[in-house]
């Protein structure tokens, strides 16, 4: 098997169906699509039941374990080549998989640790408000060196969220599972750890959508965002122009996050 495209979902039935759809509908076919559930009582079991692709596989927790758990056992459950998480109401274009997998199966010197691509920001009727990138013209390389040091300079998860990138299962293993000790880098702080074993490759097309809406997991970690982040520049040992340019732009990004939450986000 190829990919595992895994979503964590607690309490997700209002959008679970079209992550779901946003999967089944990929010009790559190959994958798996594990759905774990952390104890849901919304009617996601029904949800999921609807479905009868052979290739959805649903999983649900006994007891509510957190995210960080739910998040880890996506991992261990895993069976494919690469590895995607999706939360329950983000969604891939359909060309992603087809073109995060080309871009690391041409990788026959095993240099890349991850592949990840701009995303579009949308809202909760799933209308489009920006597309978020890492800043480069095209499609490429990136040393994870020199991406680490950007995100930590400019307060940042420039790689995007989970949607937005695939990785390697055998590295994955390597790496150990997520660490949600600071909930608002829970993806950063993973990647920076895959990122200490290769380089990553960019995709420049918007290839997945991440969902905002002012009552979402995002919004309310969000608005620690500077601290959580200055926090994270401590643990991984940020020093000098790092450390202090990071902390100042943590503080600018927090403000401009809430100021779109409050304004430019509709439910």
């Amino acid at each position: 098997m190829l990919v595992s495209v895994c979503i964590p979902t607690y309490q997700g039935a209002a959008y679970l169906g079209q992550a779901i759809d946003s999967v089944l509908a990929q010009t790559l076919g190959d994958f798996e699509l594990l759905v774990v559930d952390n104890h849901s009582t919304d009617g996601t079991a029904e949800l999921v039941a609807r479905y009868s692709d052979p290739r959805i596989r649903f999983l649900r927790n006994e007891r509510n374990l957190g995210a960080e758990a739910n998040w880890n056992r996506c991992l261990q459950e895993a069976r494919g080549t690469y590895i995607k998480l999706l939360p329950h109401d983000d969604l891939l274009a359909p060309d992603c998989l087809r073109q995060q997998v080309a871009a690391l199966e041409s990788d026959r010197a095993g240099r890349l640790a991850l592949a990840f691509c701009a995303r579009t920001v949308m809202d909760g009727a799933g209308r489009a408000l920006m597309v978020r990138g890492y800043g480069r013209g095209g499609d490429g390389p990136v040393p994870g060196a020199l991406l680490r040091r950007q995100c930590l300079r400019r307060g940042t998860n420039l790689l995007g969220e989970p949607g937005a990138v695939l990785f390697r299962r055998e590295l994955a293993r390597q790496v150990g599972g997520f660490d949600g000790e600071i909930g608002y880098v829970i993806d950063l702080d993973y990647w920076f750890r895959l990122l200490q074993h290769g380089d990553a490759w960019y995709c420049a097309a918007p290839l997945a959508s991440f969902r905002v809406t002012p009552g979402s997991w995002s919004a309310q970690v969000g608005r620690s965002q500077g601290e959580a982040f200055r926090r994270f520049l401590r643990k991984v040992g940020a020093r000098g122009i790092d450390l202090l340019a990071g902390s100042l732009m943590a503080r600018v990004n927090n403000l401009l996050r809430m100021a779109f939450y409050r304004f430019g986000v509709r439910a």
